[in-house]
C-alpha cells in the first residue's frame, strides 16, 4: 500500500474508514447495529466505499460469492459456518498531536522534529455476533490516538520526564526515572494498554444500550518512532518472517494458557463460581466412581501436579475444561482476553464470564532500526482460523517461496495474503497436515517491513 494513498484516505487525526457492516441473520437476538454506527458506515455499491486502488475482490471458495477487499495488504474470507463475517479489520496512518494547554481543545501541530506519525493495523475476531468487532474496528484507533496525544511531550523527550508539564519537584527526578528503567517505548506500551481498556468500556456501554451481546479478540500492530509494537488480546497471532528466520511476535491467550490467573481469581473470589463449578483442574471430568480415590489435580499455585482424595465438591463442572483449542472457560468461551462480552453468562445461569476476562493486551516491541531489513521481510498477522491448520513454519515457507519470485508484481503482498488463506481451504498442493481445512472466518494482513524502515529513516 502506498503511503500516498494513506494520506488521501486518512486525514491526520481523522477517523479511519469504517468496515462494511455485515448482513444480519435471523437469530434469537436479532442483530442491530449499535447506535453510534447507524448511518455512519459506507454500504456496498456507494461511491464512498473505501477501496484500495489496485484492490481486487477474492471469491470465497466456501460460498462462491465475491467478498470486498479490506483495507491494507489483506484478504478476508467468510467461511461456510456463518452468514455474516465476524472478522473485522482496520488500518491507517496515525498522526500524533498535542494540546497547548489542558483547557485548549484545539489541536496544534508540533514543530517538525516533534511531529509524530505512525501506522496502525488491527484485526478483530468476533464471537457471539459481529457487533463488538465492528465497534472495535471503528474506535480502537481513536482511543489509541487520544492516549498517545496525551503523552506526546513524553514521547519526543530524550528521557520520559517525571512530570509531563516539565515542572521539577525534586532535582533527582531524572535519576529516579532512569533507575526504574522507564523508556519511551514504555509510554507507548502504556498507551496501547489504556486504549484497549478504554475501547472495552465503550463497547460495554454501546452494546448494553443497543441490547446487543458479543465480544472479539484484538490484534494490533503499530509502527512508531522506528519500533513496531504488537499488542494482542486473544488467540490471533503475528509473526515476523525474514529470509531465513521466523519469529513469533505474540502469544495466544486461552483458558489453558492463563489457567493459573483464572484459578487464582476463583480462589480469591469463590462467589464468582456461584457454587456451580470447581476451580481445580483434573486430567478429565470426574465421575461418581472417583469419590474417595486419590487422583491427579492442580490448583492456582501449582505449575506441576499432585494427588488429592476426591470429595463431592470435586464432581462439579471444572472452571476450565478441555485440552488445547477445545479448552473452554466455564464451558463457554475459548479465549481468556479480548474486548466486550460484558453481558455473557453461562447457559441457563446468572454466572458472568467478564470477571475472568482481561481486555489488557500483551505488547511485544520490535526495534526495526536494529534489523537488517530485506525486501522480502514481512509481518504476517492473522486470526486463529489460519493458525488452526498452518504452523508458523508452514506460513514462513509459503512467504519465503512466493516473494522472491514476484518482486515485480505490485500486488504481491495482497496476493500472498490470498495464497495463505487458500492454503487453509484444502486445495491442491496445500501445506496443511492431512488435508486439514479451516471452517473459521480468516483474516490476514501481510505488512512489508522494508517500507516501514525506509519511512523511519526519512523521519
Amino acid at each position: 500500500m502506498s503511503a500516498g494513498w494513506f494520506r488521501r484516505r486518512f486525514l491526520p487525526g481523522g477517523p479511519l474508514p469504517a468496515p462494511r457492516p455485515p448482513r444480519p441473520r435471523a437469530s434469537p437476538v436479532p442483530y442491530r447495529r449499535p447506535r453510534f454506527l447507524r448511518g455512519s458506515v459506507s454500504c456496498p455499491g456507494t461511491t464512498d466505499t473505501p477501496r484500495r486502488p489496485e484492490a481486487r475482490p477474492v471469491r470465497c471458495p466456501a460460498r462462491g460469492r465475491e467478498l470486498p477487499w479490506n483495507a491494507g495488504y489483506a484478504e478476508i474470507i467468510n467461511a461456510e459456518k456463518s452468514e455474516f463475517n465476524e472478522d473485522q479489520a482496520a488500518c491507517g496512518k496515525l498522526c500524533i498531536r498535542r494540546c497547548e494547554t489542558e483547557e485548549d481543545q484545539e489541536w496544534v501541530t508540533l514543530c517538525p522534529e516533534e511531529f509524530l506519525t505512525g501506522h496502525y493495523w488491527a484485526l478483530f475476531d468476533g464471537h457471539g455476533g459481529p457487533a463488538a468487532a465492528i465497534l472495535a474496528a471503528n474506535t480502537l484507533h481513536s482511543c489509541l490516538r487520544r492516549q498517545l496525544e496525551a503523552i506526546a511531550e513524553g514521547l519526543v523527550a530524550t528521557q520520559p520526564p517525571m512530570h509531563l508539564s516539565g515542572h521539577c519537584v525534586c532535582p533527582s527526578d531524572p535519576q529516579f526515572v532512569e533507575e526504574k528503567g522507564i523508556r519511551t517505548e514504555d509510554l507507548v506500551i502504556g498507551a496501547l494498554e489504556s486504549a484497549f481498556q478504554e475501547c472495552d468500556e465503550m463497547i460495554g456501554r454501546e452494546l448494553e444500550a443497543s441490547g446487543q451481546v458479543g465480544g472479539c479478540t484484538a490484534l494490533v500492530a503499530v509502527s512508531l518512532q522506528g519500533k513496531l509494537y504488537v499488542a494482542n488480546a486473544g488467540d490471533s497471532r503475528a509473526i515476523l518472517v525474514q529470509r531465513d528466520e521466523v519469529r513469533p511476535l505474540s502469544s495466544e491467550f486461552t483458558p489453558e494458557t492463563e489457567r493459573q490467573r483464572i484459578q487464582q481469581l476463583a480462589f480469591v473470589y469463590p462467589e464468582l463460581l456461584a457454587g456451580e463449578f470447581t476451580r481445580l483442574e483434573f486430567p478429565r471430568r470426574l465421575k461418581g466412581d472417583d469419590l474417595g480415590q486419590k487422583v491427579l489435580f492442580r490448583d492456582h499455585h501449582m505449575s506441576g501436579w499432585s494427588y488429592k482424595c476426591v470429595e463431592k465438591s470435586d464432581l462439579k463442572y471444572p472452571l476450565i475444561h478441555g485440552q488445547g483449542r477445545q479448552a473452554r472457560l466455564l464451558g463457554t468461551l475459548a479465549v481468556s482476553r479480548g474486548l466486550g462480552d460484558h453481558q455473557l453468562r453461562v447457559l441457563d445461569t446468572n454466572i458472568q464470564l467478564k470477571p475472568f476476562l482481561l481486555s489488557v493486551p500483551q505488547v511485544t516491541v520490535l526495534d526495526l532500526d536494529q534489523l537488517e531489513l530485506q525486501e522480502e521481510d514481512v509481518i504476517v498477522m492473522a486470526t486463529d482460523g489460519l493458525w488452526d491448520v498452518l504452523s508458523n513454519e508452514q506460513v514462513a515457507r509459503i512467504v519465503q517461496s512466493f516473494l522472491p519470485g514476484n518482486r515485480e508484481d505490485p500486488h504481491r503482498f495482497s496476493e500472498l495474503a490470498r495464497m495463505l488463506i487458500h492454503s487453509t481451504q484444502g486445495k491442491d498442493n496445500s501445506l496443511t497436515a492431512e488435508g486439514q481445512v479451516s471452517y473459521d472466518d480468516i483474516s490476514v494482513f501481510v505488512i512489508p517491513l522494508n517500507s516501514q524502515g525506509q519511512r523511519n529513516s526519512r523521519h
